[in-house]
């Protein structure tokens, strides 16, 4: 039997011969199993049984990956392909090499049960306009596990709000999101600064000299908004439906303006009518 010593030098020389490989591109890869969390953001079939799944993972950020199988039932029940929802937080066992575009699941098991979201049209709502703006602003591979534990519990608080949280929550994660990409409007909102620049993401007292910004009342709500620290707190906010249509067409100025090719948001018109 080997001793401690000599298996911890195996593990050394093992990890060394790991780096290496992994320092001569096209040549060596090594596949691994990682434990990670994802939010699922967009799924396409693909053949007669299989998904094409891209999904915003805790460890590596946003990922695509070839999920075989899961859409033909079995003897022992139907496919696991509503696993694959959007706006799902799952638990995945997945294979990973950092130089390839599609990855693998070993393994995949719910990693929150929604009790409403998928369900609920309002809710399912929200939840869809929220997944097609992490879908339109997170394009690069690179893991971010504080904007992962943001986003999960967003979904998470989403699926136990109440109808008063409900109603302004699209507003409310729209601003909190921004923050969380270094995005954030600057919040010094005053009678003084009536005006909320679009553009620069700050509140100003002079009219701005281009059509991107909000006035008075608006900008004196996104202030509101701003100081919102949980979502509870949106139930103390009384808005109509047309203060929320303008609101949500002036946040989604506002990131089309921040985010490169940033376009129309398909669930906007599906929001604002639910809502």
């Amino acid at each position: 039997m080997l001793g401690v010593a000599q298996i911890t030098a195996k593990k050394l020389i093992l990890t060394d011969i790991y780096r290496q490989a992994r320092s001569l591109p096209g040549r060596v890869f090594f596949s691994m199993i990682h434990s990670t969390k994802g939010i699922v953001i967009r799924t396409v079939k693909y053949g007669e049984t299989s998904l094409i799944v891209s999904i915003y993972t805790e460890l590596f950020g946003l990922q695509s990956y070839l999920v075989n199988g899961v859409r033909t039932a079995s003897k022992k029940g139907p496919g696991k392909a509503n696993l694959f929802q959007p706006a799902a937080i799952l638990e995945l066992e997945a294979y990973h090499q950092d130089l390839k575009n599609l990855q693998r699941l070993k393994e995949f098991r719910w990693g929150y049960l929604y009790q409403h979201v998928f369900f609920n049209v309002r809710k399912n709502a929200v939840a869809l306009f929220m997944v097609e703006l992490l879908q339109k602003c997170l394009k690069q591979p690179e893991g971010n596990q504080a904007l992962f534990h943001f986003l999960e519990q967003a979904f998470i608080h989403l699926d136990g709000s109440s109808d008063q949280e409900l109603a302004n929550y699209p507003l409310y994660f729209a601003v909190r999101f921004a923050a969380e990409l270094g995005l954030g409007i600057l919040n010094d909102y005053s009678t003084a600064k009536p005006f909320l620049d679009l553009r620069e993401g700050v509140f100003a007292a002079d009219h701005p000299a281009h059509p991107h910004f909000l006035a008075d009342s608006y900008a004196e709500i996104v202030s509101r908004l701003l100081n919102v620290e949980e979502p509870h707190g949106l139930e103390q906010i009384k808005l109509n439906q047309e203060s929320r249509r303008v609101l949500l067409q002036a946040f989604q100025q506002y990131y089309a303006l921040h985010i490169q090719d940033f376009s129309v948001m398909k669930t906007l018109p599906v929001l604002q009518t639910v809502l």
